[in-house]
């Protein structure tokens, strides 16, 4: 693997867990009372958007293997460029659904030298 596209990797990872350990314990209504939460975890999304964007430029083999890639870019668009009109709800939804099978595919990719 390429070192570029494993640090890519690597910070999406650092990012995921981040995301995970903020968001511990929490129910969503904690998450929409608290505008630092809300501001972090958008924060680490919009990196590991971008950290995947870049991955599909350096590695196309290795970003091929992360499901949804185009979805993950998307949504860091969404924050980025949309932030004036943030769904809370969805961003919730993606840690809830989306963020333990990243985390896991992070996880294997990094496993693999």
């Amino acid at each position: 693997m390429h070192a570029d596209a494993r640090k890519l990797l690597w910070d999406s990872q650092q990012c995921a867990e981040r995301i995970a350990r903020f968001t511990a314990g929490k129910t969503f209504t904690e998450y929409l009372a608290d505008e630092y939460l809300r501001s972090a975890v958008e924060r680490q999304f919009e990196i590991i958007g971008e950290a995947m964007s870049q991955l599909r430029r350096v590695d196309p083999g290795i970003a091929a293997a992360v499901p949804e890639l185009p979805r993950i870019i998307a949504f860091r668009n969404i924050l980025i460029h949309g932030y004036a009109s943030v769904d809370n709800r969805l961003v919730w939804g993606v840690l809830e659904t989306d963020l333990p099978s990243l985390r896991a595919t992070l996880g294997r990719l990094l496993a693999n030298p």
